[in-house]
């Protein structure tokens, strides 16, 4: 498992504006894996879920992962690439942007890096934008791209 780097207060943070950080570790995306978001968000699509039927009739020969499903591994990836400390508490206050340039085959394997783009305080603490970028092994096109805006307070 790849190393977080580690920010001490907000000082640390703005210390690290502009720095990629990572590459993670590969993740690989199983069946298993896609048929449990599926129950768990009721989206069932058959280029997700039905594997025969993806071989016979899918442009990618295979079934694809949810491209949310994809950004639902941001919490897998961040804590093996930042860790902020100097804060009682953080929080994932939203999405700016996401996009998912490519999709994201069964059986692929995913890493994430991140940069941190802006830091801001507000009013008990601070606000950050970060951009994280998921990779698939092997592809030219990341299986998603997300501005993120996450606050620490304390």
């Amino acid at each position: 498992m790849s190393t977080a780097v580690i920010a001490e207060g907000i000082e640390g943070i703005r210390a690290l504006v502009g720095t990629t950080l990572g590459p993670t570790e590969w993740l690989e995306v199983t069946q298993q894996r896609v048929d449990l978001f599926a129950d768990a968000t009721d989206d069932h699509q058959w280029i997700h879920v039905d594997v025969e039927r993806a071989r016979r009739e899918s442009p990618y020969k295979n079934t694809i992962a949810h491209g949310y499903l994809t950004l639902s591994l941001v919490p897998h990836f961040m804590p093996q690439l930042l860790e902020v400390t100097g804060f009682a508490m953080g929080i994932n206050y939203g999405t700016d942007r996401v996009r998912f340039p490519a999709p994201v085959p069964v059986g692929s394997r995913l890493r994430g890096s991140l940069v941190i783009d802006q830091v801001d305080e507000i009013r008990g603490g601070i606000q950050m934008l970060v951009t994280i970028t998921i990779d698939i092994e092997g592809s030219d096109k990341p299986a998603c791209v997300a501005v993120l805006v996450l606050r620490n307070y304390g």
